[in-house]
């Protein structure tokens, strides 16, 4: 490993045992950064931990919980002595059962995960911040889903959207303070995230044939995502603070009423009909309600 842009700076991972977090703790390890692994499953912590070129520490913790967010900030402490950069990338992406089947359990375990566990970390972040008086740099996985809707997967669509009022709120709280705080919106890339969903329309069955409908014509993959976040969280990006920014092979700006954007190139009966049940009226299928 030799200097980069991270040298001599330590850095928090959250959801760090694989996929996008696993991706990102390399990135920032190969430009000089120590790192500390966050993740509910330890073994997968402690493996992407001993795995890094650089100084690392893993620990296991549910980002959810309060006691668990000070025990990783504090082992971090321990360790490297301060903390200069966050990812918060930790993240669920609970059910895919329809509005009318969705229980408020399974509503409040995303929420729980992906809203308060963002906030728990920005509040740990600033926190710390204060206690070395230092500035710093946040960044928090948000997703293409935190832009735009989608007829699935409610629950973590509105937890996607409320990450970007947290990257909103956060960025004019810290800005006078020298902490910047932006959002990394991924579109499709495949990670163990999906993997629960293997054989379910909109989980990792369909990724790579839904991808190609992006102006890049493909999936993305984890390690360009974390070249994003590494981007947001150097220097390089110092004037930029409470943005977004998709890395989605361009999905967000495709128009789908036009026909670059694949307007008519798909059957809207047979969409509705597996979202709303075989049952699902041919008058109301793919019929405009006017």
């Amino acid at each position: 490993m030799t200097d980069g842009r991270f040298t001599g700076k330590t850095a928090i991972v959250t959801g760090a045992g694989n996929g996008l977090g696993k991706a990102s703790a390399e990135r920032l390890s190969s430009e000089g950064a120590s790192v500390v692994v966050v993740d509910i499953d330890g073994t997968a912590a402690e493996a992407v931990a001993a795995a890094l070129p650089g100084p690392a520490l893993a620990v296991q913790a549910d980002v959810s919980d309060e006691e668990h967010v000070a025990r990783y900030m504090d082992r971090a402490v321990a360790e490297f002595g301060r903390v200069d950069l966050y990812h918060l990338n930790a993240g669920i992406f609970g059910t895919f059962a329809t509005l009318p089947d969705i229980s408020r359990a399974d509503f409040e375990r995303v929420m729980n995960v992906n809203v308060t566990g963002q906030f728990l970390g920005l509040r740990a972040a600033f926190r710390q911040f204060h206690a070395q008086e230092s500035g710093g740099n946040i960044a928090l996985t948000a997703s293409i889903a935190s832009l735009t809707g989608s007829a699935d997967l409610l629950p973590y669509v509105t937890s996607k959207h409320a990450v970007v009022g947290l990257v909103h709120a956060a960025a004019m709280y810290g800005g006078p303070l020298g902490i910047r705080v932006n959002g990394l919106a991924p579109g499709i890339v495949p990670t163990d995230l999906f993997a629960a969903a293997a054989t379910t329309p909109g989980g990792a069955n369909d990724m790579e044939q839904r991808a190609s409908t992006t102006p890049l014509r493909r999936a993305g993959r984890a390690e360009e995502i974390a070249a994003s976040v590494a981007f947001l969280l150097s220097n390089d990006s110092s004037y930029i603070t409470g943005q977004v920014l998709p890395a989605d092979g361009g999905a967000s700006i495709v128009n789908t009423v036009r026909p670059s954007g694949g307007a008519g190139a798909w059957d809207t009966a047979s969409v509705d009909r597996a979202l709303y049940g075989k049952d699902f009226p041919a008058e109301k299928a793919g019929i405009s309600h006017e």
